[in-house]
């Protein structure tokens, strides 16, 4: 059950993922076992409902949103979640993902998403970590180690 999935990570589009490698690499440095799945609010809001709203039932504890654009996606999934959501804002062409930023940060009272910087996806596998390592002392663990190395660099 160690390799479970803790984390989910969703992407509006396959075109995100270079970008989202950061995310993988650093979930798996540190340890988190996690999931991805690609779908975009708006070409496959279906497919958005169902996976976020049966994400804590897999065991899923915090799930990392990235998009790009409008970026509904980290809101659309927190209404269907009880789960911790942290956006990724894709850099975009159009105005350098400003657009991405402002559509994650703009979220209606009492659907919150945290958001990391424009293409922030390392921080946001390390923020997902602090937040498993609350309850689970071995993701604590993990930042702590993180946090003397980068002390020492």
């Amino acid at each position: 059950m160690a390799d479970a999935p803790l984390v989910g990570i969703i992407m509006g589009s396959k075109s995100d993922m270079p970008a989202m490698e950061a995310c993988t690499a650093q979930l798996d440095e540190l340890g988190v076992p996690y999931e991805l799945v690609i779908a975009s609010a708006h070409r496959a809001p279906e497919k958005v409902h169902e996976w976020a709203s049966t994400a804590a039932d897999r065991g899923i504890r915090v799930i990392i949103a990235a998009a790009g654009k409008a970026a509904h996606l980290g809101g659309v999934v927190a209404a269907y979640t009880p789960l911790p959501i942290v956006g990724v804002p894709m850099k975009t062409s159009d105005l350098g993902g400003m657009d991405s930023l402002l559509s994650m940060v703009q979220m209606p009272s009492g659907v919150p998403v945290a958001c990391v910087a424009i293409g922030g996806a390392k921080n946001a596998a390390i923020y997902a970590t602090q937040i498993l390592g609350a309850t689970m002392p071995e993701y604590r663990d993990s930042i702590v180690a993180l946090k003397r190395e980068m002390a020492e660099a």
